[in-house]
């Protein structure tokens, strides 16, 4: 008996993909009927669904109210001064220097929002989400730059239509927009790259929880800024050693902190551009730190390309970020990232299929990917490059 399995003839795809298309459109014009509306948040079965979408709709229309209702309350670091110590609108509008209305409009938002929360006495105290953002400093030094990206947003089309690279966060992040960046001042530098260590804590745990490092010798950070992964990994690994390539005045910074931390005889430096220059070779494990999503496809496949050469047989490649497509993320990979990168003039939010494609052109095998407790925050995925023949 044959096991064929039978393939559907043209036509039947064609009848398929007709039918498909009615039932699409039949349920846009559901959606978008005011009498359907009106049905469906009466009728009790659909009740809850509607009443649940005409939220998600109504989030969508006022997500720009809350962000900034957060960058006041960072601001203002109204969220450390209530950590242990409840206060009043009095006491909160005396030491903010607002008025008392003001302090109580500000205050009924953020409760909303599950930032603060109301106590005994009238007064007000952390609620579950600003005590869970002040555990996250990372989180609070991104809030704290997004003045950059709304600046940028303000007028959206506007940013769609503008060549680009010319938007604020293309100044901002000098590497993205630089010709040169290898030579770029460290002025130019220190800023974006205390914004990424102040985030890098809770990555790095991810990557450290997800991949065991000790089966590894040397560890080559490749854009590694101010060396706060390597170290953390030098901290769960004792005996791994320690290699850093980035931009020269980026380095020297690293240089500071692996003597700060005690790391100076396992981690050492090399400054370069990677868009350019070549890696130091000697390490069996490089890693690729929200790295890749900074850059275009051609920056990608060279860099991919340049670790490929310099890794051993044996060696292994780590990529850490987060990407496009991440089950129950898809509005922080999508919508937070894609318009962020298009601001910043350089790079996307890449699938697991799109960075397997790349790798793949680049010389590697297919990647294998390492569960992380947090996907949103990034996903792992680790490849051997091919055998040479």
């Amino acid at each position: 008996m044959s096991t064929t399995t039978p393939v559907l003839p043209l036509s039947g795809a064609r009848a398929t993909a007709g039918w498909l298309s009615r039932l699409l459109a039949w349920r846009e014009a559901c959606l978008s009927s005011p009498r359907f509306q009106r049905w469906a948040a009466a009728f009790p079965l659909t009740r809850p669904i509607a009443r649940r979408n005409a939220r998600a709709s109504f989030d969508l229309v006022a997500g720009f109210v809350y962000s900034q209702v957060l960058q006041a309350c960072v601001q203002l670091d109204l969220l450390p001064r209530l950590r242990g110590r409840p206060a009043s609108v009095e006491q909160l509008a005396d030491e903010l220097g607002l008025r008392p209305e003001a302090v109580a409009c500000l205050l009924r938002a953020a409760a909303a929002l599950r930032l603060v929360e109301p106590r005994e006495a009238g007064r007000f105290g952390l609620g579950e989400q600003g005590a869970a953002l002040l555990g996250n400093p990372g989180a609070i030094a991104m809030v704290r730059h997004h003045d950059v990206l709304y600046r940028d947003l303000a007028d959206p089309v506007a940013l769609l239509r503008a060549p680009r690279g010319s938007a604020g966060l293309a100044r901002y992040w000098a590497y993205a927009a630089d010709a040169a960046p290898g030579a770029l001042p460290a002025e130019r530098v220190d800023e974006y790259t205390s914004l990424m260590a102040q985030s890098q804590g809770l990555v790095a745990g991810e990557i450290l929880d997800a991949y065991p490092l000790g089966r590894h010798r040397v560890l080559l950070d490749v854009g590694g800024g101010d060396g706060s992964f390597l170290a953390a990994a030098g901290a769960r690994w004792p005996r791994l050693q320690l290699r850093l390539f980035d931009l020269p005045p980026v380095v020297e910074r690293a240089r500071r902190r692996f003597a700060a931390d005690g790391l100076e005889s396992r981690a050492a430096g090399t400054g370069g551009d990677f868009r350019r220059d070549p890696l130091p070779g000697g390490a069996d494990l490089v890693s690729l730190v929200r790295v890749l999503h900074d850059h275009d496809d051609e920056v990608v496949l060279r860099i991919l390309r340049e670790v490929a050469r310099v890794l051993p047989p044996d060696g292994r490649l780590l990529i850490a970020e987060p990407m496009s497509g991440t089950t129950g993320a898809e509005p922080m990979g999508d919508a937070y990232f894609g318009f962020y990168l298009f601001a910043m003039g350089s790079g996307r939010p890449r699938t697991l299929a799109e960075v397997g494609r790349l790798l793949d052109l680049a010389g590697f095998e297919r990647p294998v990917p390492y569960a992380t407790r947090v996907p949103l925050l990034t996903r792992v995925l680790v490849a051997a490059p091919k055998r040479r023949s």
